[in-house]
């Protein structure tokens, strides 16, 4: 297993749900935390908690839209002045908006698009060179099970999640042989705040994917030795 204890992750998304709990789960790890979301007090409170569960790591915050390439450069430069250089970048900000093909609006598709699949490609934009340059990093892509089949009233959505799939399966393939891995992961439905309020899942801890699970299996990935590579995984709650 590799330690990444004293490593510094950047993660998007990182005021609530899933970013959240993979902040949480690599605070516990010794791992230094760069976090990135919409709303400070998210932040905030996410970096109290994890200065609590670790009170050696570096934690540094900022607001940024990952929709916005000029945003994205911004928050990165602050970020890395704050903590270093990046080893982990965890691309899990996104958003989401289901209807028929023809109820969706055209700045419904251009908002899902520009932070699901650009976002990830902005925040790529602005890590990759440090990695290339190290010839060492992780970068873990946060999609969906929508990215692997579509079904009604998700063209938007999945057409983003697609779109993630190919970007990290090419990145991949291009990156592997300089020492950096890209892991893609695509959960089906977790009860997070979104998938509740969005009324995906009544999110019974009994039966439905939690925020804890998938950050439990994002760190396994990262602890595996720098000689193995998983390209894919696709997580489903067993019998919601």
């Amino acid at each position: 297993m590799e330690n990444i204890k004293g490593k510094t992750a950047l993660i998007t998304g990182a005021g609530k749900g899933l970013g959240k709990a993979v902040a949480l789960a690599l605070a516990a790890e010794g791992v230094n935390l760069a976090l990135l979301a919409r709303t400070a007090t998210d932040l905030e409170a996410v970096a109290i908690e994890a200065g609590k569960i670790n009170k050696d790591i570096k934690i540094a915050y900022t607001t940024a839209d990952v929709g916005s390439n000029t945003s994205v450069t911004n928050a990165v430069a602050q970020l890395k002045r704050d903590v270093g250089d990046i080893d982990i970048l965890v691309n899990n900000a996104g958003t989401g908006k289901f209807g028929s093909f023809m109820d969706l609006e055209v700045n419904d598709w251009e908002q899902i698009i520009q932070t699901n699949l650009l976002g990830s490609y902005y925040m790529i934009r602005a890590i990759l060179p440090e990695m290339k340059a190290r010839k060492n990093g992780d970068i873990v892509n946060v999609s969906s099970s929508a990215g692997l089949k579509g079904a009604p009233l998700t063209s938007a959505y999945s057409a983003s999640k697609f779109g993630l799939n190919g970007l990290s399966e090419s990145l991949m393939m291009e990156v592997r042989k300089e020492n950096i891995r890209v892991l893609t992961l695509m959960p089906s439905t977790i009860a997070t705040e979104l998938s509740i309020n969005l009324k995906l899942t009544d999110g019974n801890p009994e039966s439905v994917l939690q925020p804890e699970d998938f950050a439990e299996l994002l760190v396994a990935h990262l602890k595996l030795p720098r000689r193995a590579l998983v390209k894919e995984v696709v997580l489903y709650s067993t019998n919601p």
